[in-house]
């Protein structure tokens, strides 16, 4: 199991289309219903910090996210739509409750 969460911060003029090409991934997420994969993205409250969390349980490591064109889409443009880039960082779970099932 792999578990990342990435940081940035957009450009104040591309905090909409960022929002819309995110919407886009989770649309394309609910119609093709991946395995192996827990997913959230939250925008903080000054409207341009984002910041994604995911868990990738697929047993041969691939992330499934990488077979989603809508995800792909929102990778394209994304150092010119920052104005802080994407920053990953490896995540090890202490605990939790609830947050992985849905």
């Amino acid at each position: 199991m792999n578990q990342v969460m990435v940081r940035y911060k957009v450009k104040p003029d591309q905090a909409a289309r960022n929002e819309e090409l995110v919407r886009g991934v989770y649309e394309e997420l609910h119609q093709t219903n991946p395995t192996g994969l827990h997913y959230a993205t939250f925008v903080q409250d000054d409207g341009v910090s984002f910041v994604h969390v995911a868990t990738i349980v697929a047993g041969d490591g691939r992330n499934p996210l990488m077979d989603v064109a809508a995800f792909r889409a929102f990778q394209e443009d994304i150092a010119e739509r920052c104005e802080e880039p994407p920053a990953p960082t490896n995540l090890h779970e202490v605990g939790s409750y609830g947050f992985w099932s849905g």
